[in-house]
Parts: structure tokens; C-alpha cells; sequence
């Protein structure tokens, strides 16, 4: 992409006007995506993009410019733009860029543009063909199957110069049920950092079965009953609630405007003692990881909540400024044309002790919320509602029959002190998260939890 010497020279004239730090992003990128929708392929495209993004630190502010253009000039108009958008008193020897080696554990073994088209489209239509076949209430099947390798360098005036390249593969599966006006979705979405194998190590049959199973299922549901009352969400995605309503609480993002609940909490206690969460980007494979963050600093494990008590944040460069922290390895961006920004990895509470029959068996009439869907949050007070995909009414100590249309409504900082179950089947699930840096892939995750008391919504 770039070389050394060009690099020096664009570092030094963003630091032309007196700025503390200078720094430069820059990526390959191959995206791929295959579409089945309607019993046919209805797209199979595939693209590049290049770009570098120079940035910019006077005192905790952060200036930034981005082109597509790997070129010298429009390099340094890029770093001339940022250089003038302040000025400063500071005079910065850029170091000697010298090449830091990273220790890369994700391996990847089948590069996804080495696949045959062919190969990838009967993966998609043997998905379809189970869902379709599982239930003649199957109305629509909507499949995608998205790769992206992503090759990216960076260097700044504190010498560093870092290389890497990352492998994203994911299968998306949409199915929606009907009868008459009734409508119901469901969604499964696998992904890794990783290459073809993770596509190969997939069942096509049973992925599209699965999916048409939950929406068929609460096509056919009654309504849950709304009120105030135990709820145990699953493992897998269940832990969306933690990565919406308290996850981004624990990010510099936040923190450092004072729009964060945790803010000052350091040190106490913000749980149950059951909960432990964990912050990490190190996962062998996994959708949220990567070797380095998009500022070059080694990814790393972080425990958020230990035991009930808040032991960290997720920082990143500008955010350590202002809150005087170090970095934890968490600067993410979507790509070049953003700014990086504290963001979450592989984030997930941890496996607890308890049996998930035993916390069933423990209430007289609740929710069990298997599946979990889509919600809203409002980032400064935790509040959060959460629709809840598949669900059954759990009545005296046993899951009893499925219930459609129920939402969770609470504050992500109080139900963490609700949570008196944590069961040991700990599982991860992929998705998209969206911030100021764009949109990167994260994991949820967390073993099946039993709140004691939550508001539910239903029409019940």
C-alpha cells in the first residue's frame, strides 16, 4: 500500500502546524456477496475499495481526513487539511517507523475467493430448500452469504508501522411465515473471522430448518401475557441486552462525554455477585476478534465486571486522553473513511454454576425468552425495550406452551443486580454493531440468566 518513506513524509506534514500526534489508516478491500431471495439468485457481486485516513491529535482533539487516492498528492492534501484545522505549540520528531511483529492465532485455511461461485450458491439453495420444505407456512426465505478480506496498515509519530490482514465470512438466513395478515420472522446469522472452512463446517439443512421453525412457531402462538414477573433469557444472543444497554456504557465513547451510568463506578459494585462480563477480542476465530485494533495495539481480554464489580472500560486513544487511562485495545472502525473510536469485541457474561432445569424449576410463572430480537436503548440511562423472538410461558417449575409479541422493558444497571441464576452453557452469537465508527462485527454472548423480576409487554 504504502511505503515507509512516502509514510514519514505524510506524518510530517500533518504535524506541520504544531499537532501532538499524527497517524495514518490505510486498507485493501474485497467485499463479497451472494443473495438468494424468491428461489433464485438475486445478486452475486463482488468489489474492492482503498483508502487511507490520516489523523491528527491536538491535546485530546482528534482532526481527521480520508482519501481514496493512494497517491503522494492528495496523501498530503489529506494531511495538510488536518494539519491547518488547528494549530499547536508542540514540535514532533517523527520516530523511526520500524515494523512491529504480531502474533496472528486465527487461522484461516480456505480463502473464501478461492471457492467456486457454484459452490457457494448450493450452499444458499440447500438452506433454502430446508426451509421451504419445513413447513408449507413458509412464505419468504431470504438468504446472503458475505465474505470481506480486509488488508490494512498502519503508522503514526510514535514509530510504529504495523501490518495485518483480516477474514470475515458469515451466512445471514431471514424466514418469514404467514397466514392470512399474520406475519412472522425469524433470523439466524453464523459468522467468523476466519475463512471458507467455517462455511464448510455448517449444515445447510439444519440452518434452514431452524429458522423456519421459530417463525412457524410463533405464527401459531398466542400472545404472552404482560406484567411483572421472573424471565429467563437464553444463552447465544440473549446476551444483546448486556451489549446494547450496559456494554456501551462501558466504552470511552461514552464515559468521557458524562453519558454513561458507570461513569466513576470503578471499583464497585454494579451487579450480582453472579455476574462476571468479559470484553474479548482474542477469541480463536471469532466474529468480534482481530490480532490488532484499528489503532495498532495488540487486542487483548478485558474483565468489565468481576463478580458484581466493575473493574474496567473500554478505551481507546482519544478516549485515554481525556479520561487519563491507557489504552485497552478496543479503537474500531468500519473502515477508513471513519475515525476510530472505542468499541466492544467478543463481549459476553461468563458461564456460571447454576443448571438451567434447576432455575425453571425455581419459578411458579414466568418467560422463558429462548430467542431474542431487536430493540432500542437509550445509551445515557440503560433504559432499554428488547422484542423477544421465541418464547414460552413457564408455569409451575416447566416450560409450557410458545408465546408471541413479548418485549422486556427495564434499565440494563438494575437488571443486573436482578440476575440470581447463571447457568454454565455459556454460548457466543454474531452480529453488527453501529457507533460513531461506523459499523464492525461483534459477538454477544452470555449462558442463560435468570432475572427475578422484569416488566414484560404482551397483548395477553
Amino acid at each position: 500500500m504504502l511505503t515507509k518513506e512516502l509514510s514519514a513524509k505524510v506524518l510530517d506534514a500533518a504535524l506541520s502546524n504544531g499537532a501532538d500526534f499524527a497517524e495514518i489508516f490505510s486498507e485493501n478491500n474485497y467485499n463479497s456477496n451472494i443473495r438468494l431471495y424468491n428461489n433464485m439468485i438475486q445478486q452475486c457481486m463482488a468489489g474492492k475499495d482503498h483508502g487511507a485516513g490520516i489523523r491528527v491529535f491536538y491535546g485530546s482533539t482528534a482532526i481527521y481526513a480520508y482519501t481514496n487516492d493512494f497517491s503522494e498528492t492528495a496523501l498530503m492534501e489529506a494531511a495538510s487539511a488536518v494539519a491547518k484545522a488547528q494549530s499547536g505549540q508542540k514540535i514532533v520528531t517523527i520516530h523511526e517507523l520500524n515494523s512491529k511483529d504480531i502474533s496472528n492465532i486465527h487461522e484461516v485455511k480456505i480463502l473464501p475467493a478461492s471457492v467456486s461461485k457454484e459452490a457457494k450458491i448450493d450452499f444458499l439453495k440447500r438452506t433454502n430448500e430446508a426451509a421451504r420444505n419445513y413447513s408449507s407456512e413458509v412464505s419468504q426465505v431470504d438468504l446472503t452469504l458475505a465474505e470481506r478480506r480486509q488488508e490494512i496498515l498502519i503508522a503514526n509519530s510514535e514509530g510504529l508501522w504495523v501490518e495485518d490482514t483480516r477474514n470475515y465470512i458469515r451466512a445471514f438466513a431471514i424466514v418469514i411465515a404467514g397466514t392470512g395478515s399474520e406475519r412472522q420472522t425469524s433470523t439466524q446469522g453464523p459468522g467468523a473471522f476466519a475463512g471458507y472452512e467455517f462455511i464448510e463446517s455448517l449444515d445447510p439443512q439444519r440452518m434452514g430448518a431452524e429458522t423456519a421453525h421459530s417463525s412457524v412457531l410463533m405464527l401459531n402462538a398466542k400472545y404472552a401475557p404482560q406484567g411483572q414477573y421472573p424471565v429467563i433469557i437464553d444463552n447465544g444472543f440473549g446476551g444483546v441486552i448486556f451489549h446494547e444497554a450496559c456494554g456501551h456504557g462501558l466504552e470511552a465513547t461514552s464515559l468521557s462525554r458524562n453519558a454513561s451510568i458507570f461513569l466513576g463506578k470503578l471499583g464497585q459494585q454494579v451487579a450480582s455477585d453472579k455476574v462476571t462480563a468479559i470484553d474479548d477480542g482474542t477469541l480463536v476465530n471469532k466474529w468480534g476478534s482481530t490480532n490488532i485494533d484499528d489503532e495498532g495495539a495488540v487486542t487483548r481480554r478485558n474483565v468489565l465486571i468481576e463478580n458484581g464489580i466493575l473493574k474496567s472500560y473500554l478505551i481507546d486513544k482519544v478516549g485515554g486522553l481525556k479520561m487519563d487511562m491507557q489504552p485497552t485495545g478496543n479503537g474500531r472502525r468500519q473502515s477508513y473513511k471513519f475515525p476510530p473510536t472505542s468499541r466492544m469485541t467478543n463481549t459476553y457474561i461468563d458461564a456460571g454454576n447454576d443448571k438451567f432445569d434447576n432455575m425453571v424449576a425455581s419459578i411458579d410463572f414466568g418467560l422463558y425468552a429462548k430467542k431474542m430480537g431487536g430493540g432500542s436503548v437509550l445509551p445515557g440511562t440503560g433504559d432499554f425495550n428488547f422484542a423477544v423472538a421465541e418464547g414460552y410461558v413457564i408455569r409451575n417449575g416447566k416450560i409450557a406452551e410458545p408465546v408471541r409479541g413479548a418485549t422486556l422493558i427495564g434499565n440494563g444497571a438494575q437488571i443486573l443486580n436482578k440476575i440470581s441464576m447463571v447457568s454454565d452453557n455459556l454460548e457466543l452469537a454474531e452480529g453488527m454493531c453501529g457507533s460513531q465508527s461506523g459499523s464492525v462485527p461483534t459477538t454477544v454472548g452470555q449462558p442463560a440468566l435468570k432475572v427475578d423480576e422484569i416488566i414484560v409487554g404482551g397483548r395477553g
